[in-house]
């Protein structure tokens, strides 16, 4: 049974919660990284070093989407894919556990169920502007 009283509420502690590590995520990428020493690493991978200052980009606008709650079921399954590039780049080769050497990717897999859980739970309490489609 879900409690219809309280169950806004903890989604929007999880909706904050999610938004604040993709803040902070992004924020090792510009000020302990900095944006070209995260080009480089993505160069490192094979990838394209442009793609790390769209990441970047997508981190912070998806953070702030979520503390804020704009359209958050959708910015939440839209940062679905980050994760699912660290897993499938860095942390997927390092196993499961995360405190392997490169983190393995049980961490990006849960944040990835965090996710899905709000975009199914719903916007949560006071979202500035709630997913459109909703019932």
């Amino acid at each position: 049974m879900i409690d219809t009283r309280t169950a806004p509420y903890a989604a929007l502690v999880l909706r904050v919660t999610l938004g604040l590590l993709f803040l902070s995520h992004a924020g090792l990428k510009i000020f302990v990284f900095t944006p070209a020493g995260t080009a480089g690493f993505f160069g490192s991978l094979g990838l394209p070093g442009w793609l790390a200052y769209v990441t970047i980009l997508w981190e912070v606008a998806g953070g702030v989407a979520l503390i804020l709650g704009i359209w958050p079921r959708v910015a939440a399954v839209a940062m679905i894919p980050v994760l699912l590039g660290a897993i499938v780049t860095v942390h997927g080769a390092a196993g499961f556990f995360f405190n392997n050497a490169n983190g393995g990717w049980e961490f990006p897999a849960f944040w990835i169920i965090g996710l899905i859980v709000l975009a199914l739970t719903g916007d949560g309490a006071k979202a500035l502007r709630p997913t459109p489609f909703r019932k």
